[in-house]
């Protein structure tokens, strides 16, 4: 779903077969409409269940197949919400009302089954929005179109909701966690709805699940900076070996969704990918939030082009999971046709599968879709008419391909502790997954030492105590190692575990860059990113002690880039932010900003200082951001202090300025 305003508005603030008469369609009319792959030995396809049902595997294959020939257009929450009908019934659709046909994607998310998105019933028994999110399922596969689920969960620490980023959830739901029953009990929710999604044959219907999106954003509490890359990984993983395994769901395709941009680098996409065991469709994220249409669409493009590269790499399915026109009222009246042109045009890019926009939502909200008098329904229209894009109408042989799954080798994967994870006490618990096979030895060891036996538990996992000593727990790295023979051969996973916790900082401070260990990527993972930029520590710029902070920017495919800190602390007993910071010369810009009392306030710093001096930013002299119009008046008192949650610092791209460059910062603090 589209981020927080604080994330995408950042950059303004600085700088089948035809349809009955009804409009009803049978998904498997569409699939028996074409022949397609019913003659010849069946297809060998290579997917993340090796176990999944005969329609699961033709779906795959149909998106596989369907490259290159036309993207499918879905609409999420296309049947249950829309500015032209208030009452669902299954058939009402704001796709249908603007261009006569239904998209070919329908998307869902487990909101429903809290009651906190129709046709779910906030109050309602855990029984009922179950029955909801499987009706609606069957009400997409009905009029011709695939279904897809999006999941924006509870934060099981706390009970808040998704954006509720407190509490380390993603800790806590790991096996292990103190909430890790609370995660399983919402995931065999999940599995009921998907499992009771049949058709009047009792065929399961196929569903592409895609969980925990947008990860690499810091809206959610899976995301960037509340939970590092390995225990995503490791979340993404469990969620599918319990589905997939445990509750024996076999309808599903799991798809991975991080959010833009990249500048088309794979690198910082691959960061948290579960691999290509747990994932079949390569998903990408994107709402135009820009000023115009051009700095948006490059970008887009670029990355479009970058994830079909490495979906046909893995023989995965290459998906456009989530876009949309992202501004409260229309700039550019050929948005769709400009967008669909602009993919068109690159060899990569065009060969995204399907493309989803976000839900129709009425009220004030935005028309993701628009609808009949909206100044957008013309573009659409050509849109839709374009021989390129495909709606419920153009699908022929979805679920018609015979097809045989690959079986899956052994593989084994460290679950706890995970990469980067720090351990203060002195006994932890090793456990290690290995599917499908069961193992004749699994052992762990520390920095090469003696290996340790590991046994099977009634979970499923191999586990063990590993015993610390004392004189080790000095913030220091070891590598712990796990092994298993497997059908004669040897599989192993490892991880850098640091021990003992990060050292305390002083009352009011963000961080010294101190107590990493040196390590870069234990920094990386405490930070958020936006957009291009990469943090590292230097020895050699630096206000005190060993370490400071390099921050080296690219503008290549971003106005801006952003890094910044959760914070959970009381500073009302300051009255400034201070800093020592280093500019390039360069003629950019920054931004200190500071999220306090649910208001985001900035100060405006310049980097063409290039000796390093110390910034002290008075609270009196913070203003809410511009796009913050609801807090316009807001001032960064005692009241707002009293509540902050988080430190970011925004570099924007000058007139003219250079594209590249550092920046270099330490000792950051409230004082």
């Amino acid at each position: 779903m589209p981020s927080s305003p604080l994330n995408r508005r950042t950059f303004i603030l600085l700088g089948a077969t035809v349809a009955t008469a009804s409009g009803a369609l049978t998904s498997a009319a569409a699939a028996a409409a074409s022949p397609t792959g019913l003659t010849g030995a069946p297809k060998p396809v290579r997917i993340v269940d090796d176990q999944a049902t005969p329609t699961t595997r033709a779906l795959f294959a149909y998106l596989k197949q369907q490259q290159g020939k036309g993207i499918l257009f879905g609409h999420q929450h296309d049947l249950t919400y829309g500015f032209t009908f208030t009452t669902p019934d299954g058939k009402a659709s704001d796709t249908k009302a603007a261009v006569g046909d239904y998209p070919a994607v329908f998307g869902w998310d487990t909101l429903i089954l809290d009651g906190d998105e129709r046709p779910g019933v906030e109050g309602g028994t855990e029984a009922e929005n179950i029955a909801a999110l499987s009706r609606c399922i069957r009400q997409g596969d009905a009029r011709g179109g695939i279904n897809t689920l999006s999941a924006h969960l509870p934060n099981f620490v706390t009970g808040g909701n998704f954006y509720d980023t407190t509490g380390r959830v993603v800790s806590q739901i790991l096996p292990g966690g103190a909430k890790h029953a609370d995660f399983n009990a919402f995931l065999d929710r999940i599995a009921q709805a998907v499992k009771g999604a049949r058709r009047p044959d009792g065929t399961a219907i196929p569903v592409v699940f895609r969980p925990f999106h947008e990860n690499n954003g810091a809206w959610f509490w899976w995301g960037a900076g509340h939970a590092t890359s390995a225990e995503f990984i490791e979340l993404f993983r469990y969620t599918v070996e319990y589905l997939r395994d445990t509750r024996g769901v076999h309808n599903l395709l799991y798809a991975y969704s991080p959010n833009s941009s990249f500048a088309g680098d794979p690198t910082g996409y691959l960061k948290t990918y579960p691999g290509d065991r747990f994932v079949d469709i390569l998903g990408y994220d994107s709402y135009d939030e820009n000023a115009g249409p051009t700095p948006w669409l490059d970008g887009l493009v670029k990355d479009l082009a970058m994830v079909v590269r490495l979906a046909n790499e893995r023989g995965k399915v290459p998906a456009f999971t989530e876009f949309g026109e992202g501004g409260t009222e229309v700039r550019n009246p050929q948005w769709f046709t400009q967008l669909l042109q602009a993919v068109k045009a690159d060899p990569l890019a065009r060969q995204m599968t399907y493309m989803l926009t976000w839900a129709n939502f009425g009220g004030t909200k935005r028309a993701y879709v628009p609808y009949p008098g909206h100044v957008l329904l013309p573009d659409f229209t050509a849109y839709h008419q374009d021989p390129y894009t495909l709606f419920a109408a153009d699908l022929r042989g979805v679920y018609s391909a015979r097809t045989t799954a690959v079986k899956s080798a052994p593989y084994l994967h460290l679950v706890t502790p995970t990469d980067r994870q720090r351990v203060a006490n002195c006994k932890t618990t090793v456990r290690v997954r290995i599917t499908p096979a069961k193992a004749s030895r699994v052992t762990y060891s520390v920095n090469g030492a003696r290996p340790r036996r590991l046994r099977l538990d009634a979970d499923g996992f191999y586990t063990g105590d590993w015993s610390i000593d004392p004189a080790t727990r000095n913030n220091r790295s070891v590598t712990l190692t796990v092994s298993a023979r497997v059908d004669g051969e040897t599989l192993t996973d490892s991880a850098v575990v640091l021990l003992s916790e990060v050292p305390p900082l002083p009352a009011g401070w963000v961080d010294d860059f101190e107590g990493y260990a040196g390590d870069d990527v234990a920094l990386s993972e405490a930070y958020t990113h936006v957009n291009s930029h990469t943090l590292t520590l230097s020895a050699d710029h630096k206000s005190s002690g060993s370490y400071g902070l390099a921050y080296a920017y690219d503008f290549t495919s971003a106005e801006y880039t952003g890094t910044g800190k959760p914070i959970d602390a009381d500073w009302s007993a300051f009255t400034s932010l201070v800093l020592w910071l280093q500019g390039d010369g360069s003629a950019n810009g920054g931004a200190l900003q500071i999220v306090a009392g649910g208001v985001d306030f900035w100060y405006q710093v310049p980097l063409s200082d290039t000796s390093g001096q110390e910034v002290r930013a008075p609270f009196s002299e913070f203003t809410p951001a511009p796009w913050d119009t609801e807090h316009a008046g807001a001032v960064l008192d005692a009241a707002h202090l009293a509540e902050v949650t988080a430190f970011n610092l925004y570099l924007v791209h000058g007139d003219g300025a250079a594209a590249k460059g550092i920046v270099y910062v330490d000792n950051i603090r409230a004082e």
